[in-house]
């Protein structure tokens, strides 16, 4: 049967990894992981634990899992074991290691969309006989077809990139949903907070904070919760992949740098969500703050995908002074600031020069909805933000 979502090409590429070793496969719900891995790996051992009977036929049966490798590989020829949310059964991680020990040519893809039942001590995580890898939100090689236009980026910023969401017919009600089950699946099910209400108050205050430099104190207040209480909050929007702290670039300079980081939900129709936005204009405010996001969303997923040896930071000072976006290579740095605007003045690059006195050799672009592409008088690389998509993506822009 055609599955609709399949219809996007998805740039992970497994191949290289399964050839050496097991690995892990992370992703927020709705990314696409089981729909994914179901088609590039048809013929491999599926498991589902999100499935009630799958997880007590494991529980109940020691030994299951050898046995049901075992009859599977007599009458098949692959090689490959897919078990899905290995989180709600992190005891099974013990049994695949076995596995793995016992036959060398077994792989398995253990996926998951939380991370924090398996940082907890005593979890068996293969001890480096697994890769690690994340699965995002469509991307803009996997939807370039239908990403071309400045309406386009619009439709993109205001409802994101989730599969089942971005071929939605009603994606905002999709969306509300989407949080609904967040909630319930993640939250409530897995035990991870102990007062559900009060998390829910604090992750609207998060989704207005969506971009901004964090305040523990500020956003308790706003929550009206304790600090302690939104750090921790915090961690659990990041161990289940919900979101992630951009942290900032603190190497030697003369500037004194900020020491608290930047919080990203994970996808901007989340964040739109979140902030009970269902429509969006260019040229406002909360335009540029979701045109930022997904640059840096798009920068983050494509290292990951193209394994790209490259860490991202913002600077900002104690004197004000900012750059969105810092990525560091080996050999590199790029200062990068993300404005949407269709022409780019002094003002709008100015900080990418003061980081420069700190940092000569740094490369400095500014990204944006403006058509031409330039290298102006003050060694600014002005790119228009497809022609930056299509060279990030080819692998162009970082190389490491």
């Amino acid at each position: 049967m055609y599955d609709k979502y399949m219809k996007y090409k998805r740039c992970i590429d497994l191949s290289a990894i399964l050839k050496r070793k097991s690995l892990f496969i992370f992703g927020p719900r709705q990314t696409g992981k089981s729909t994914w891995l179901k088609s590039e790996f048809a013929e491999a051992l599926y498991i589902n634990l999100l499935k009630r009977k799958d997880m007590d036929f494991y529980l109940s049966n020691v030994n299951a899992l050898e046995s049901e490798i075992q009859k599977f590989i007599k009458i098949n020829k692959s090689n490959i074991v897919i078990i899905d949310e290995i989180q709600k059964m992190p005891q099974l991680l013990d049994e695949v290691h076995d596995q793995i020990e016992k036959n060398k040519n077994l792989r398995f893809i253990l996926t998951g969309s939380s991370a924090r039942k398996l940082k907890k001590d005593g979890v068996n995580l293969l001890g480096g006989r697994a890769s690690w890898k994340k699965m995002f939100p469509l991307v803009y090689p996997e939807i370039k077809k239908e990403l071309n236009t400045i309406e386009d980026l619009e439709r993109r910023l205001l409802i994101g990139g989730l599969p089942s969401i971005f071929l939605s017919e009603a994606p905002f009600d999709d969306l509300q949903d989407y949080l609904g089950l967040y909630l319930n699946e993640e939250i409530r099910l897995e035990g991870l907070v102990h007062n559900h209400e009060i998390f829910y108050r604090f992750l609207k205050v998060a989704g207005l904070t969506n971009t901004q430099q964090v305040n523990f104190s500020e956003i308790g207040s706003d929550a009206e919760v304790p600090a302690r209480t939104v750090y921790d909050y915090f961690k659990v929007l990041e161990d289940t992949l919900i979101g992630f702290m951009l942290e900032p670039f603190q190497e030697k300079q003369s500037r004194k740098a900020v020491s608290s980081g930047k919080f990203y939900l994970f996808d901007t129709g989340v964040a739109n969500a979140l902030a009970q936005r269902n429509h969006l204009k260019v040229g406002t405010p909360e335009f540029g703050n979701l045109f930022e996001h997904f640059v840096i969303t798009e920068v983050r997923a494509a290292i990951s995908y193209l394994n790209l040896k490259a860490e991202i930071f913002f600077w900002r000072t104690t004197s004000r002074l900012e750059v969105d976006l810092i990525i560091k290579t080996p050999t590199e740095i790029f200062a990068i600031e993300i404005k949407s605007k269709d022409r780019v003045s002094y003002k709008d690059y100015k900080h990418l020069l003061s980081f420069a006195e700190d940092f000569k050799t740094a490369k400095k672009i500014v990204v944006t909805l403006d058509g031409r592409r330039i290298i102006n008088e003050d060694e600014i690389e002005i790119i228009p933000v497809f022609d930056f998509l299509q060279e990030l993506w080819a692998g162009d822009l970082i190389q490491s």
